[in-house]
Protein backbone atom coordinates (compact mmCIF):
# COMPACT_ATOMS: atom_id res chain seq x y z
CA UNK A 1 0.00 0.00 0.00
CA UNK A 2 1.27 3.53 -0.91
CA UNK A 3 -0.42 7.07 0.63
CA UNK A 4 -2.73 7.11 -2.53
CA UNK A 5 -4.47 3.65 -2.08
CA UNK A 6 -5.60 4.92 1.54
CA UNK A 7 -9.24 5.62 1.74
CA UNK A 8 -10.74 7.54 4.97
CA UNK A 9 -12.41 3.79 6.10
CA UNK A 10 -9.16 1.70 6.14
CA UNK A 11 -6.88 5.35 7.75
CA UNK A 12 -9.24 4.57 10.75
CA UNK A 13 -9.34 1.31 11.05
CA UNK A 14 -5.80 0.99 10.90
CA UNK A 15 -4.47 4.01 12.87
CA UNK A 16 -7.71 5.20 15.17
CA UNK A 17 -8.24 8.42 13.89
CA UNK A 18 -11.54 10.23 13.45
CA UNK A 19 -12.11 13.06 11.06
CA UNK A 20 -14.29 16.25 11.96
CA UNK A 21 -15.52 19.30 9.91
CA UNK A 22 -14.49 22.69 11.16
CA UNK A 23 -16.50 25.63 9.81
CA UNK A 24 -13.49 28.59 9.26
CA UNK A 25 -10.82 26.68 10.85
CA UNK A 26 -8.87 29.11 9.86
CA UNK A 27 -10.73 31.71 9.55
CA UNK A 28 -8.84 33.84 11.62
CA UNK A 29 -5.44 33.33 9.88
CA UNK A 30 -4.57 36.95 8.41
CA UNK A 31 -3.90 37.32 4.48
CA UNK A 32 -0.27 37.50 3.63
CA UNK A 33 1.69 40.67 1.84
CA UNK A 34 2.28 38.50 -1.33
CA UNK A 35 4.70 40.04 -4.03
CA UNK A 36 1.84 41.84 -6.76
CA UNK A 37 4.19 40.29 -9.13
CA UNK A 38 2.55 36.80 -7.95
CA UNK A 39 -0.89 38.02 -8.40
CA UNK A 40 0.05 39.13 -11.97
CA UNK A 41 1.52 35.74 -12.79
CA UNK A 42 -1.29 33.94 -11.54
CA UNK A 43 -4.19 35.96 -13.55
CA UNK A 44 -1.98 35.22 -16.79
CA UNK A 45 -1.71 31.45 -15.56
CA UNK A 46 -4.54 30.18 -14.17
CA UNK A 47 -7.27 31.13 -16.89
CA UNK A 48 -4.80 29.13 -18.80
CA UNK A 49 -4.15 26.13 -16.65
CA UNK A 50 -7.59 25.78 -16.38
CA UNK A 51 -8.10 25.97 -20.35
CA UNK A 52 -5.21 23.33 -20.38
CA UNK A 53 -6.88 21.30 -18.21
CA UNK A 54 -4.12 19.00 -17.03
CA UNK A 55 -2.90 18.19 -13.80
CA UNK A 56 0.68 18.53 -14.97
CA UNK A 57 -0.49 22.65 -15.87
CA UNK A 58 -2.12 22.92 -12.75
CA UNK A 59 1.09 22.17 -11.00
CA UNK A 60 3.61 24.25 -12.55
CA UNK A 61 1.01 26.96 -13.28
CA UNK A 62 -0.91 27.30 -10.04
CA UNK A 63 0.58 24.99 -7.25
CA UNK A 64 4.47 25.50 -7.31
CA UNK A 65 4.24 29.25 -7.49
CA UNK A 66 2.04 29.24 -4.60
CA UNK A 67 4.19 27.08 -2.65
CA UNK A 68 7.44 29.38 -3.49
CA UNK A 69 6.08 32.48 -2.20
CA UNK A 70 4.60 31.09 1.08
CA UNK A 71 8.70 29.39 1.18
CA UNK A 72 9.52 33.04 0.37
CA UNK A 73 8.14 34.80 3.01
CA UNK A 74 9.59 32.53 5.56
CA UNK A 75 12.92 34.30 4.41
CA UNK A 76 14.97 30.74 3.64
CA UNK A 77 13.65 29.14 6.62
CA UNK A 78 11.79 26.54 4.80
CA UNK A 79 12.38 23.60 1.69
CA UNK A 80 9.69 22.95 -0.71
CA UNK A 81 10.20 19.45 -1.99
CA UNK A 82 7.98 17.86 -5.39
CA UNK A 83 7.59 14.81 -6.52
CA UNK A 84 9.86 13.25 -3.72
CA UNK A 85 9.61 10.08 -1.83
CA UNK A 86 8.46 10.06 1.38
CA UNK A 87 8.78 6.48 3.08
CA UNK A 88 8.54 5.93 6.79
CA UNK A 89 6.54 3.90 7.78
CA UNK A 90 6.17 1.04 4.99
CA UNK A 91 4.77 -1.93 6.93
CA UNK A 92 1.93 0.42 7.48
CA UNK A 93 2.07 1.67 4.29
CA UNK A 94 3.21 5.31 4.97
CA UNK A 95 5.35 5.12 1.98
CA UNK A 96 5.33 6.07 -1.38
CA UNK A 97 5.48 9.63 -3.49
CA UNK A 98 4.03 13.20 -2.05
CA UNK A 99 3.36 15.73 -4.80
CA UNK A 100 4.70 18.43 -2.33
CA UNK A 101 6.19 18.72 1.03
CA UNK A 102 7.34 21.46 3.11
CA UNK A 103 9.46 21.22 5.52
CA UNK A 104 11.72 23.14 7.98
CA UNK A 105 14.76 23.60 6.31
CA UNK A 106 16.97 25.82 5.23
CA UNK A 107 18.41 23.74 2.43
CA UNK A 108 16.93 21.19 -0.06
CA UNK A 109 19.83 18.66 0.80
CA UNK A 110 17.14 16.19 2.35
CA UNK A 111 13.76 16.31 4.62
CA UNK A 112 13.82 18.13 7.78
CA UNK A 113 10.76 17.84 10.37
CA UNK A 114 8.07 18.97 10.73
CA UNK A 115 6.96 18.79 7.61
CA UNK A 116 3.26 19.83 5.84
CA UNK A 117 1.74 17.81 3.42
CA UNK A 118 0.68 19.45 0.04
CA UNK A 119 -1.46 16.68 -2.03
CA UNK A 120 -2.86 17.81 -6.03
CA UNK A 121 -6.35 16.37 -6.22
CA UNK A 122 -6.91 13.92 -9.01
CA UNK A 123 -9.19 14.49 -11.42
CA UNK A 124 -10.02 17.74 -9.52
CA UNK A 125 -12.07 15.86 -6.76
CA UNK A 126 -10.85 17.50 -3.51
CA UNK A 127 -12.61 15.21 -1.06
CA UNK A 128 -11.21 12.23 -3.05
CA UNK A 129 -7.61 13.47 -1.91
CA UNK A 130 -8.37 13.69 1.85
CA UNK A 131 -7.20 10.05 2.49
CA UNK A 132 -3.81 10.70 0.46
CA UNK A 133 -3.27 13.91 2.60
CA UNK A 134 -4.10 12.12 6.02
CA UNK A 135 -2.14 9.45 5.65
CA UNK A 136 0.86 11.84 4.33
CA UNK A 137 0.40 13.82 7.69
CA UNK A 138 0.46 10.65 9.43
CA UNK A 139 3.43 10.07 8.39
CA UNK A 140 4.57 13.14 8.85
CA UNK A 141 3.60 12.96 12.65
CA UNK A 142 6.12 9.67 13.41
CA UNK A 143 8.66 11.26 10.77
CA UNK A 144 9.06 14.30 13.22
CA UNK A 145 8.93 11.88 16.25
CA UNK A 146 11.66 10.02 15.07
CA UNK A 147 13.84 13.07 14.42
CA UNK A 148 13.26 14.53 18.12
CA UNK A 149 10.97 17.28 16.50
CA UNK A 150 7.72 16.45 17.53
CA UNK A 151 5.24 18.80 17.30
CA UNK A 152 1.62 19.01 18.56
CA UNK A 153 -0.31 19.62 15.62
CA UNK A 154 0.76 18.61 11.54
CA UNK A 155 -0.71 20.57 8.69
CA UNK A 156 -1.87 19.64 4.91
CA UNK A 157 -3.56 20.69 2.27
CA UNK A 158 -5.23 19.05 -0.81
CA UNK A 159 -5.66 21.19 -4.22
CA UNK A 160 -6.79 21.39 -7.40
CA UNK A 161 -4.97 24.28 -7.84
CA UNK A 162 -7.98 26.89 -8.09
CA UNK A 163 -9.58 25.20 -5.03
CA UNK A 164 -7.66 24.68 -1.47
CA UNK A 165 -9.44 22.52 1.58
CA UNK A 166 -6.52 22.41 4.43
CA UNK A 167 -6.78 20.48 7.35
CA UNK A 168 -5.19 19.76 10.22
CA UNK A 169 -4.09 16.46 12.35
CA UNK A 170 -4.29 16.81 16.42
CA UNK A 171 -3.98 13.82 18.87
CA UNK A 172 -6.19 11.40 17.19
CA UNK A 173 -8.42 13.93 15.11
CA UNK A 174 -8.50 14.89 11.86
CA UNK A 175 -10.07 18.49 11.72
CA UNK A 176 -11.23 19.51 7.60
CA UNK A 177 -11.91 23.06 7.16
CA UNK A 178 -15.05 23.61 5.44
CA UNK A 179 -14.41 26.08 3.90
CA UNK A 180 -12.81 26.04 0.23
CA UNK A 181 -10.37 29.02 -0.82
CA UNK A 182 -9.59 30.12 -4.05
CA UNK A 183 -6.87 31.12 -6.39
CA UNK A 184 -8.04 34.35 -7.02
CA UNK A 185 -7.88 35.05 -2.99
CA UNK A 186 -3.91 33.70 -3.05
CA UNK A 187 -3.22 36.18 -0.66
CA UNK A 188 -5.95 34.07 1.89
CA UNK A 189 -3.80 30.79 0.64
CA UNK A 190 -0.52 32.04 1.52
CA UNK A 191 -1.38 33.44 4.75
CA UNK A 192 -2.61 29.65 5.80
CA UNK A 193 0.28 28.04 4.42
CA UNK A 194 2.64 30.64 6.42
CA UNK A 195 0.79 29.92 9.38
CA UNK A 196 1.06 26.07 9.28
CA UNK A 197 4.64 26.72 8.61
CA UNK A 198 5.71 29.48 11.46
CA UNK A 199 3.11 27.40 14.32
CA UNK A 200 5.12 24.26 12.72
CA UNK A 201 8.25 26.90 13.96
CA UNK A 202 6.99 27.64 17.43
CA UNK A 203 6.16 24.56 18.79
CA UNK A 204 9.48 23.20 17.79
CA UNK A 205 11.36 26.27 19.78
CA UNK A 206 9.02 25.46 22.37
CA UNK A 207 9.36 21.89 22.30
CA UNK A 208 13.66 22.78 22.95
CA UNK A 209 13.01 25.24 25.54
CA UNK A 210 10.84 23.36 27.78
Amino acid sequence: MAYNQFTAREITEKFGVSYVDVDGLFAEVAAAPIDPSLTWYLKQSVPLALSISTEKARSEMIITPILIEARRLRKGAVSLFSGTEFTVDPARGLNGFCDYLLSLSRTQIEIEAPVVAIVEAKNENIRAGIPQCVAEMLAARIFNEGRGRPTRVVFGAVTSGSDWRFLRLRDATVEIDTAEYYASDVERIVGVLVHMLATAEASIAASAAS
